[in-house]
């Protein structure tokens, strides 16, 4: 079969940074913040969309709704987009597949108190192949954008493509401003919180209300889109925040205070990667967080272990 000058022409006009494009209005779930993230303008996201949807011929954003959100079809074609980028970024890398840097991402906390040894351990057992630690403020810390090639992320993980394994359980933990009346509470209850403002980081965090039941969920929310902003809004006493073990123990912050919460549901903390072909050292990653994780907790870690 073949095809004519004009179909040529449109294959040739769909490049990589349509695919970057379209990821990153998948995952901020908005034009203006795909735009300030790809450092570009907000009419350039908009042209590079709809021109991607031209050549495929269906919508892959739903912009009907007050949030945008992807149509079945761009939900289908995110998958492959994801792979796609990941592809290029691999061919262009350059030096051997096993040599190139494994890039592992994270929002917040990363591996809680296995995070050191873990690093320590991949140094020794792997030196030709760096792994780099990087944190990124989105739900999935830059897998499905294939920033990374595979990624520490807490909750359920209900993004289609990816593949997730969790490799332990933490509780939780409030985290109120430590000159409040909750701070000297040796423990809480979810109920505590409800009469309070509760501060979600919507963008990569793990707590929404639902966390509460139904009859008894907070009525004031104050949003925010990072870790740094959610830890800054408690300190201010603007409200209080919910999150894991991991968070206390990898984030002292001043003028903050960390209280165990004694009803709500352990928090999942998983290694996941892409659906498909990625980094050659990725089962070696998976088997020795594994390894670390059972290791650690035979002996519970102190902050200060190597």
């Amino acid at each position: 079969m073949s095809t004519g000058p004009d179909t040529e022409n449109i294959r040739r006009s769909i490049e990589i940074r349509h695919l970057r494009t379209f990821l990153a209005v998948a995952d901020e779930r908005g034009v203006t913040r795909a735009a300030a993230l790809l450092q570009v303008t907000q009419p350039v996201v908009s042209r590079r969309l709809a021109a991607l949807e031209k050549h495929l011929g269906v919508r892959l954003v739903d912009r009907s709704t007050h949030h945008l959100a992807l149509t079945p079809e761009g939900i289908a074609f995110r998958d492959k987009a994801a792979v796609a980028v990941s592809a290029f970024d691999e061919a262009l890398t350059p030096g051997r597949p096993q040599d190139r840097p494994l890039r592992l991402g994270h929002a917040w906390s990363a591996l809680g108190p296995y995070t050191t040894p873990l690093l320590r351990a991949w140094q020794r057992r792997y030196p030709r192949t760096p792994l780099e630690l990087l944190r990124i403020d989105d739900r999935t810390a830059g897998l499905t954008r294939g920033e990374v090639d595979a990624a520490l992320l807490r909750g359920t993980v209900d993004t289609p493509g990816l593949v997730t394994e969790v490799l332990f359980t933490e509780d939780r933990v409030a985290t109120v401003a430590a000159d409040g009346p909750l701070a000297a509470r040796t423990s809480l209850s979810l109920a505590d919180l409800a009469g309070d403002t509760v501060v979600l980081n919507t963008v990569s965090g793990t707590t929404t209300l639902s966390l509460w039941p139904p009859h008894a969920r907070p009525a004031a929310t104050v949003t925010v889109a990072n870790t740094d902003d959610w830890f800054a809004a408690i300190a201010a006493g603007r409200g209080v925040g919910v999150s894991g073990t991991s968070t206390a123990r990898m984030h002292p912050y001043a003028g903050v205070t960390y209280v165990p919460l004694d009803d709500a549901p352990r928090l999942s903390v998983l290694l996941a990667r892409r659906d498909g072909p990625g980094h050659p050292a990725l089962p070696r990653l998976a088997a020795l967080a594994r390894e670390i994780v059972a290791r650690e907790q035979r002996t519970p870690p102190e902050d200060s272990a190597p």
